[in-house]
């Protein structure tokens, strides 16, 4: 397996262990806060085959990635988003992209590098599951935040991608960064706390991994009534805003740190 190429702006991968557990919600609207507060964002779905960020912030229309690696190049399919957030949608239903062939995947990351250089931050929205471009993506990531309920299946499931990054990591020689936890649909922050904890402990006792509880978000109408086209991240108030801004800066703080160490 060739090594891909990284790019040359920190670069957070979100993901998940299973579908239906809001990372999609979590990419959209973490992106839109961290535009927001200034950085210049590049929010890239990389659910390849089935994209659905265009839908979730009714992005006007234009080209995807499947025009994109046929024709005019990634920064021509890039949309404007809400709060001055760039996206990069994928496309919906290509087959082509949905293999997770490695030459492709190595065209469009070599391109996505190029795009890269002329943000602060890239902020990829993954497919869920444990498919050949969520491990590759998440050898490239600086962080990678793995998002799950308190649901059993979704914290099985999400110890089953860590496991598989894990493994992965260990396979190849790549260097994985350990995932860090984001509990969606919480009650209150001692549930969200207390389900990261048992995770973590689980993580150590089997893979000598303990993965950072990164933040939460509670069960809420508005975060679900956000992923039909008004991101709850464009909202003044609230506990679901708030909580997705100490996310926010969490990561800022640490991808901070990142950059001054390297």
């Amino acid at each position: 397996m060739s090594a891909l190429q990284r790019l040359p702006v920190p670069f957070v991968l979100v993901t998940g262990g299973k579908g239906g557990v809001g990372k999609s919600t979590l990419a959209a609207n973490l992106a839109i806060s961290m535009a927001r507060e200034g950085r210049r964002t590049l929010l890239v779905d990389l659910d390849l085959g089935l994209g659905d960020l265009e839908t979730m912030l009714a992005l006007p229309e234009g080209p995807s990635l499947e025009d994109a690696l046929d024709g005019p190049g990634l920064a021509a399919c890039v949309r404007a988003g809400p709060c001055g957030l760039d996206v990069l949608p994928a496309a919906n239903g290509a087959e082509a992209l949905a293999r997770g062939d490695e030459a492709l995947r190595g065209r469009f990351v070599a391109a996505l590098a190029q795009l890269a250089s002329r943000y602060e931050l890239v902020l990829g929205d993954s497919a869920a599951g444990i498919g050949p471009d969520v491990l590759a993506f998440a050898c490239l990531a600086d962080r990678v935040l793995v998002t799950t309920t308190p649901d059993v299946t979704a914290l099985t499931d999400a110890y089953g991608l860590i496991k598989a990054l894990d493994r992965y990591g260990e396979r190849t020689g790549a260097d994985v960064p350990t995932p860090e936890l984001v509990i969606n649909q919480a009650s209150d922050v001692a549930e969200a706390d207390g389900i990261a904890r048992k995770l973590r402990s689980i993580c150590q006792r089997f893979l000598c991994r303990s993965p950072r509880h990164a933040g939460w978000l509670p069960r809420s109408q508005r975060i679900a009534r956000g992923a039909a086209g008004r991101p709850f991240a464009l909202e003044s108030e609230g506990l679901e805003v708030l909580c997705l801004r100490q996310l926010g800066l969490r990561l800022d703080r640490s991808l901070r740190h990142t950059l001054t160490t390297v």
